[in-house]
């Protein structure tokens, strides 16, 4: 149904925000204020969070908006406007499922004729010959048949298989683009227009409306690409994202920006209340609601008075034989007991009439009317859903169970919800419903369920796959929130997909260093120090490092805060070599020998086979004792690294050399350690070990 009478404003998407999971999304509006203030702001998709819908006026107007509320209006769709993805996909799926049948028949045929047999005719009581000859002419004609009419099947059937082959195969790829077509058309013969209904006071004229509400189905994960000159000790950080994104509209030419926030999360500010000492207390603040008028109970006593009501002369038919009552919607409805077995009677609604008197035979009176009277079906029905058919079989023949009692009202004054509060959204209860809702205002029920689906298939983009090397924001975030605002404008259409946008280039300090830990691998390690000297945070993601235009590697950027620095593997680095090697010498010391010295020496020579100089720092580890008795003396120039300097570190005994190494030159360190122990104790595993 179209709202008669009311503008239409047509609204341009604007901004989008890109949280973690869901988006915040911006509209424009613009138009002339009617005498009743009351416009419809069409172009929201169908997965609009209604209880985030917000409006305000743009420019100095001095227009102010009052109300704002989310209407769903739906028609039958044009032919014109008609989805040419889904019609193709129909008639594929009709076609394969004719030829599908083609293919079947065809089988069939060949079985029947495969199954032909000669059969020689029965041999009759008084014939002498014990068997019956057959001109051998039947058995080559039936022969040559069968064998003309399989050759021809099977030539059919090969047609069949490959026709079906292809449909198949047409099929799966018309499946396959209408899973990745934009979300943003019509997808079937009801065209469904979302709009948002505000109401402006303060004059009439020209205003401007900005729409904001919130949609799910949107997620996004940060990439960079970092470019840099040789030798240069800085860099080019290009932030990029992947966003994805199926909220049922086209993101064209929008302001993008991406937050690491949580959407669902409140941020609403607490309110600290002052506690007051004494008898005169602050008036408490209006919450909307009050109490319902006196003498609510009496307004239906005539009604009830009057009996129930009479059913019309020709009840309607429901489709689907279900109930649009709030309380029972979408029950079935059960069926009219056959006559002669005994049903209990229905139990009496919280406040509502008693049960209607048996009739003979022991049905209730709407019952047996109804197998009087058809017309009667629908009123004897109506009644059904409120018995209790748990309750009555759990009782003895002829006795009905106790009915619970209502529940305690709540101590204290009433606390309405939000929705209790949305006077708009409320709906008056009619005489039909039960004592405690009669005359009363309560929320209206929502069975959108086509909202409920276009939501299901929105928040399915969550489960995309990742690329590679690629964090979530929440995961690398930590502790805190950023947002990254867009330099330009981008188009991300609503296909679930991966798209990539440019947020923006961050200039970041480099610096190459070489690792390596000969002891354990002899091969030396590119890594390099990123400094961000800026104020926007780094979260961890999938980088493609190009060096004078040139590509290196793409590796994993770690989560980089203002002001830090973090290294980044680049791989193995073929053109510096390194080589260790290691010695065991055990001995003895003290006045009575009473001391095991083992001395471990350690060489490692290092080549740069590259144009320019380097520095590599070589790692070893030297064995902690954690009795008093054992003394480890060291004897090399290699020192402690800051990073392992701290009594907590797990591993205290690494020692690192720092080598400059020249362009196409070698070096080598030497150096070692001795471990003194008791002659009566021994190392576990054997002292001799390197």
């Amino acid at each position: 149904m179209k709202s008669e009478g009311v503008p239409r404003w047509a609204s341009t998407l604007d901004a989008v925000v890109v949280y973690a999971q869901g988006a915040l999304c911006s509209r424009l509006a613009r138009g002339t204020v009617p005498p009743d203030g009351r416009v419809l702001v069409t172009g929201l998709p169908r997965t609009v969070d209604p209880g985030s819908v917000r409006a305000r006026v743009t420019g100095d107007s001095g227009a102010r908006v009052t109300s704002v509320r989310v209407e769903v209006e739906a028609e039958p769709a044009d032919d014109d406007s008609a989805d040419g993805l889904r019609q193709e996909r129909e008639r594929l799926e009709d076609a394969c499922a004719a030829a599908r049948a083609r293919h079947e028949r065809l089988l069939v045929r060949i079985k029947e004729i495969t199954e032909l047999r000669p059969v020689p005719p029965p041999r009759k009581r008084d014939d002498p010959d014990h068997h019956r000859r057959t001109p051998a002419e039947a058995w080559l004609t039936l022969g040559d048949f069968v064998d003309e009419r399989l050759t021809r099947l099977h030539e059919r059937l090969a047609e069949s298989a490959e026709e079906l082959r292809r449909l198949e195969h047409d099929l799966s790829v018309a499946v396959d683009r209408c899973e990745r077509a934009s979300t943003s058309a019509p997808s079937g013969r009801v065209v469904t227009t979302v709009c948002a209904a505000v109401t402006l006071d303060s004059g009439t004229g020209e205003v401007g409306l900005e729409i904001e509400y919130g949609v799910p189905g949107a997620v996004w994960v940060p990439a960079y690409r970092l470019t840099c000159r040789q030798g240069d000790d800085s860099g080019t950080l290009v932030l990029r994202a992947g966003v994805a994104q199926r909220t049922g509209e086209d993101w064209t030419g929008v302001r993008i920006a991406l937050a690491t926030a949580d959407l669902g999360r409140g941020a609403e500010l607490p309110r600290l209340r002052s506690l007051r000492i004494g008898r005169r207390q602050p008036a408490p603040e209006p919450s909307g609601w009050r109490e319902p008028p006196a003498g609510l109970a009496d307004l239906f006593t005539a009604y009830d008075a009057a009996g129930p009501r009479p059913a019309p002369a020709s009840a309607p038919v429901h489709v689907g034989a279900v109930t649009r009552s709030p309380d029972t919607y979408g029950a079935a409805l059960p069926p009219v007991p056959p006559a002669g077995v005994p049903v209990p009677p229905a139990r009496p609604a919280y406040g509502g009439m008693p049960p209607a008197p048996a009739a003979p035979g022991g049905l209730p009176a709407p019952v047996a009317s109804a197998q009087a009277a058809q017309p009667r079906r629908a009123a004897a029905l109506h009644a059904a859903p409120q018995a209790a058919p748990a309750a009555a079989s759990a009782a003895p023949s002829g006795v009905m169970a106790p009915s619970p009692a209502p529940p305690a009202p709540p101590v204290g004054p009433p606390q309405p919800s939000s929705a209790e509060l949305d006077y708009a959204a409320l709906v008056l209860s009619g005489p039909e419903e039960p004592a405690a809702r009669r005359g009363r205002l309560f929320p209206a029920p929502s069975f959108d369920a086509v909202a409920v689906e276009h939501r299901r298939r929105a928040e399915a983009v969550a489960a995309l796959p990742l690329p590679a090397h690629a964090v979530r924001p929440r995961a690398s975030a930590g502790s805190f929130d950023h947002r990254y605002d867009a330099v330009a404008r981008a188009d991300v259409p609503s296909d679930g997909t991966w798209h990539t946008v440019t947020v923006g280039r961050i200039p970041v300090g480099l610096r190459t260093e070489y690792v390596c830990v000969p002891s354990v691998e002899q091969r030396v390690y590119a890594a390099l120090v990123l400094s961000n000297a800026t104020d926007q945070a780094l979260l961890a993601g999938p980088v493609e490092v190009r060096v004078d235009d040139d590509f290196v590697v793409s590796a994993a950027l770690p989560t980089l805060a203002p002001g830090g620095a973090r290294r980044m593997g680049l791989g193995p680095a073929e053109s510096i070599r390194v080589t260790r090697r290691t010695s065991l010498k055990e001995s003895t010391a003290g006045l009575r020998n009473n001391v095991t010295v083992l001395a471990h020496g350690v060489h490692v020579e290092l080549v740069n086979t590259l144009g320019e100089p380097v520095t590599v720092e070589v790692r070893e580890q030297v064995p902690t004792a954690a009795e008093a008795d054992i003394r480890i003396e060291e004897q090399a120039d290699w020192t402690v690294p800051e990073d392992t300097a701290s009594a907590d570190d797990p591993d205290p005994g690494t020692r690192v050399w720092r080598v400059d190494l020249p362009a196409g030159g070698t070096a080598t360190r030497s150096g070692g350690y001795e471990i003194r122990i008791p002659a009566a104790k021994a190392l576990v595993g054997g002292n001799r070990r390197s």
